[in-house]
């Protein structure tokens, strides 16, 4: 179990912010923190890890304490059995892909590691090549690739696939889910793709302006329980166009254009650019505007 209830002031486009947190992670999950750009949670992470000190608060790890700010506790981050998967991937340019799953090896620890993740993430055929030679899912498999060479209990994930186009983000959500379950790992996803997060999590925490406003599974955060229908998604409302009497609601859902006839009633408080949940009802589809 992770407990973190933790408390840091924070500079935000709208000036500071104080992100007051009290959240618990069941050993093995997958969870994802969710929100706006700005909310906390890469700060989030980066205190879990070691790399940005919270003011106030504590965090534990399996009854272990990491930090804890009455006791003047602050485990350094490599003691934390920690695996850190960055955005833009911080290979090391001059190394090759296997050199830069080497450097990470611990002090004495054995070497099978290495060729057993480069069989598991398909590296097989680009391990003595250089990292500016690769495209970016082949790298970020190798970013992931390092982060568990050291066999972490823990696994961040800081948006990892947000720069890749849909067909190798899949790819690499499969890789996620197979050495999440392999090594039996926690892992902590950052991320803002609903379709991504409906795939691979267990659980999701929603932050908003510092807080965790909701949590729950993901399909149960990202629908209206009150709205019954065979099926519901979540999408953006990308253009409303007038046809005859009836108005034709185009919505980004997942990667695909949904085309939803509407009443006048129904798209009177709809602009382009606003979130909407498309469900069926008595086999008519219907749109609510989430607020």
């Amino acid at each position: 179990m992770i407990v973190l209830h933790i408390q840091k002031k924070l500079q935000s486009a709208d000036g500071t912010m104080l992100l007051d947190l009290n959240l618990k992670i069941k050993k093995g999950q997958l969870v994802t923190l969710y929100g706006a750009s700005g909310a906390g949670k890469t700060s989030t992470l980066r205190m879990f890890s070691g790399l940005l000190p919270p003011e106030k608060g504590n965090i534990t790890v399996n009854k272990v304490t990491w930090f804890n700010s009455d006791k003047k506790i602050n485990l350094k981050p490599q003691l934390r059995k920690i695996g850190y998967v960055f955005q833009d991937y911080a290979l090391f340019p001059h190394m090759s892909v296997k050199q830069n799953l080497e450097f990470a090896l611990q002090k004495n620890q054995p070497k099978d590691i290495i060729q057993e993740l480069l069989t598991i993430m398909e590296l097989d055929k680009l391990q003595n090549r250089k990292p500016d030679t690769l495209s970016g899912g082949q790298k970020q498999r190798v970013a992931l690739a390092r982060a568990l060479v050291q066999k972490p209990e823990i696994l961040l994930l800081d948006e990892p696939l947000s720069a890749l186009d849909t067909e190798i983000r899949i790819k690499l959500q499969n890789y996620i889910l197979r050495v999440h379950k392999k090594y039996h790992l926690t892992t902590i996803l950052i991320s803002h793709d609903i379709g991504e997060i409906y795939k691979l999590s267990d659980w999701v925490f929603v932050f908003q302006n510092g807080i965790i406003a909701q949590e729950g599974k993901p399909s149960e955060v990202f629908t209206d329980k009150k709205l019954s229908g065979k099926f519901k998604f979540k999408g953006e409302v990308l253009a409303i166009e007038k046809d005859d009497v009836v108005y034709i609601v185009s919505v980004l859902i997942f990667n695909e254009i949904v085309k939803v006839i509407a009443q006048e009633s129904e798209i009177k408080n709809l602009s382009p650019g606003d979130t909407v949940l498309v469900a069926s009802k008595a086999f008519n589809p219907i749109i609510l505007k989430v607020e």
